[in-house]
């Protein structure tokens, strides 16, 4: 999807469609009506805090301003840029329809989270006939018809890549956004792909782009010109070799239309620093809100954990994690927020907090009989809250 945040946060807001915006703000950066009834909006000069930009629409993205960047440092590239707050619910929402709205059409789908999905068309693609001067054209009106319903349900558009498998479909997916259809075939690699930065593989970090970039390789045409053993040398068996492969446009994972959670998790970043004993009741409120919101996930998808984990990220950006894995699994905040008190036990907390989050590993379905509804859920007593930061 493009822009996706952003983008169902115009079609709230029409009025601000072409402007630069950016999401990432908190409940008092919605808009308010002004003295002439007209919304006013808030910009981004005029934030103060820690927070980061979720998304941006492409006029913002113009400016510098990207996801990830930290909102001070976004205001001082674009003080002008309108700030909007975040509604995970609303974009949940615009996921579940657009989802819905692929499944109609092409029901094979490896959902990649709340903005993107892999689709496998090779049989939908088959029945498709191409004309004369097209051999592809049935394909790519196949991907024209997802991308019409899509719009068609969200009112939203989206940019699809069509290639033989999913490493190159990824890149693809990149190269015309916004409303994008792009067909990588095997002998466009040469033209389309190698000219690339290596950061556009999924699955090169910045850190090993860094580090490609020191050995001359700056393009993933000049990666697929190195030696496998040379690869290998200096990257490792695995990954090295993986990077041989990549760089050549080769993949052979299939499209997964199942999997297991693995984890699920919450955390926060604070607008200041937080100490253990100073700050204590305040710490206690947001780790049993975090407990609680993790527990409704939980209950949403029916799961209980064999594992809670903290973590917390002190000043100097110091990063702690703490597990501890349960004799019997647990799916409610009382039980999550006890676990997640015995790993603070084994923390030093004499520096300060900037970050605090809490993680369910360990997950596995909870019988029908388990499942507590919403309005009997017990909410974690107070004493529990007061006890965890002594």
């Amino acid at each position: 999807m493009d822009a996706f945040y952003a983008s169902v946060e115009l079609l709230r807001y029409p009025q601000l469609k072409g402007h630069a915006v950016v999401i990432g703000g908190r409940r008092e950066h919605n808009p308010r009506p002004g003295p002439d009834g007209q919304l006013q909006f808030a910009r981004l000069r005029d934030y103060t805090g820690r927070g980061v930009i979720t998304t941006a629409t492409y006029a913002a993205r113009a400016f510098g301003v990207r996801s990830g960047l930290g909102l001070m440092k976004a205001a001082a590239l674009a003080p002008d840029c309108v700030l909007l707050p975040v509604d995970f619910e609303a974009y949940r929402a615009a996921s579940r329809a657009f989802k819905a709205a692929v499944r109609e059409i092409a029901p094979l789908i490896e959902d990649r989270g709340i903005d993107e999905i892999y689709i496998d068309l090779s049989e939908l693609a088959a029945q498709r006939e191409g004309v004369a001067h097209d051999p592809l054209g049935g394909l790519r009106q196949l991907a024209q018809d997802l991308k019409n319903n899509v719009r068609a349900a969200t009112q939203l558009s989206c940019s699809i890549g069509l290639a033989p498998n999913k490493l190159l479909a990824k890149i693809a997916s990149e190269l015309d956004k916004p409303d994008g259809l792009t067909l990588i075939r095997p002998d466009d690699l040469a033209i389309r792909i190698w000219p690339l930065s290596v950061r556009a593989i999924n699955g090169v970090g910045p850190k090993a782009a860094k580090r490609l970039e020191e050995l001359g390789v700056d393009s993933i045409g000049a990666l697929a010109a190195c030696d496998p053993a040379w690869l290998v040398q200096r990257f490792g068996k695995s990954y090295g070799a993986w990077l041989h492969e990549a760089a050549h446009g080769r993949d052979e994972r299939p499209v997964q239309t199942h999997s297991e959670a693995v984890s699920i998790s919450h955390e926060t970043t604070f607008e200041r620093d937080l100490h253990a004993v100073r700050d204590k009741a305040q710490l206690g409120a947001i780790l049993t809100a975090l407990c609680e919101a993790l527990a409704r996930d939980l209950a949403k998808k029916g799961l209980s954990a064999r594992t809670i984990g903290l973590k917390l990220r002190f000043e100097g950006f110091k990063t702690v994690t703490r597990d501890q894995t349960l004799e019997q699994p647990v799916q409610d905040a009382i039980g999550i927020r006890r676990a997640a008190g015995l790993c603070l036990k084994r923390v030093d907390l004499s520096l300060r907090l900037r970050l605090l989050g809490v993680r369910a590993a360990g997950l596995t379905p909870m019988a029908p009989s388990e499942a507590v509804p919403p309005r009997l859920r017990p909410r974690v007593p107070p004493a529990i809250t007061a006890g965890l930061f002594e």
